[in-house]
């Protein structure tokens, strides 16, 4: 639905001079909100500008005019249209560890509080920004839709979490009296090396609402490979010790 968020009038504009229109947003509902932000220009004097349209004209230019009885053109019209999407409140942050060389498998349940029920909204989600496409359903009718991407800071730390970590929608509730989905995510984390990274969860229902769960990845140092004995052949004097060492990464 359209919503008419102020009128302005009267505003004088010189030439090239730029109009600018303040929009605020202030959601009710998980949901997604829409709106159109219409300019109509005229000229001061009231008088019609001696441009007529002709039938080979430009398409949107037709559209986007106002023409009086003569075929002049009276106004113009600009048309904006205004999609919201709520964002829920930070979540807390939710920490997975593991010791360096090692590998982690731990479920992690997320709330997304206030979802809505799809109205029909879902075609304006944009898809190609989030993938995965799950669905939750409460037995009944009403199906929701939601999209999840694991987002990070830096291509530097995209590099460094990428292939060390892997996400898994294993199970989904939707409570329709509170409005609260529970999500169960199956997360891998194996990590090579100590380090300590942060991304970001971001989750968007179909039917509006967006929720972000930071995620902090702490992995802690590997446990000793060995013990090396070296045995003293006597006082002053030298004692030699090998052994082989295999990377890795070959």
């Amino acid at each position: 639905y359209h919503i008419n968020l102020f009128h302005l009038a009267g505003i004088r504009l010189a030439p090239k001079e730029k109009l600018e229109i303040p929009v605020l947003f202030m959601p009710a509902e998980m949901k997604i909100y829409k709106a159109v932000v219409v300019i109509h220009v005229m000229r001061e004097n009231g008088e019609n500008w001696p441009y007529e349209v002709a039938g080979e004209s430009n398409t949107d230019l037709n559209r986007n005019i106002i023409v009086a009885e003569n075929g002049e053109t009276q106004g113009i019209l600009w048309i904006y249209p205004i999609n919201g999407t709520p964002e829920a409140p930070k979540q807390k942050s939710v920490v997975i560890r593991c010791q360096a060389r090692q590998r982690l498998e731990q479920r992690v349940e997320l709330l997304l509080i206030g979802v809505m029920p799809d109205a029909g909204n879902s075609a304006m989600v944009d898809t190609e920004e989030l993938s995965s496409t799950p669905e939750v359903t409460d037995g009944s009718s009403a199906t929701l839709e939601f999209l999840y991407e694991l987002q990070y800071q830096s291509d530097e730390i995209r590099y460094q979490l990428e292939s060390l970590v892997g996400m898994e929608l294993v199970e989904k509730e939707w409570d329709t009296e509170s409005r609260i989905v529970t999500l169960i995510f199956n997360v891998v984390f194996a990590p090579s090396k100590p380090m300590r990274s942060e991304a970001t969860l971001v989750i968007q229902c179909t039917s509006g609402g967006l929720w972000k769960f930071p995620l902090v990845f702490i992995a802690t140092e590997p446990e000793v490979d060995d013990v090396i004995n070296i045995e003293a052949v006597g006082l002053n004097k030298e004692s030699i010790v090998g052994f082989k060492l295999t990377s890795q990464t070959r």
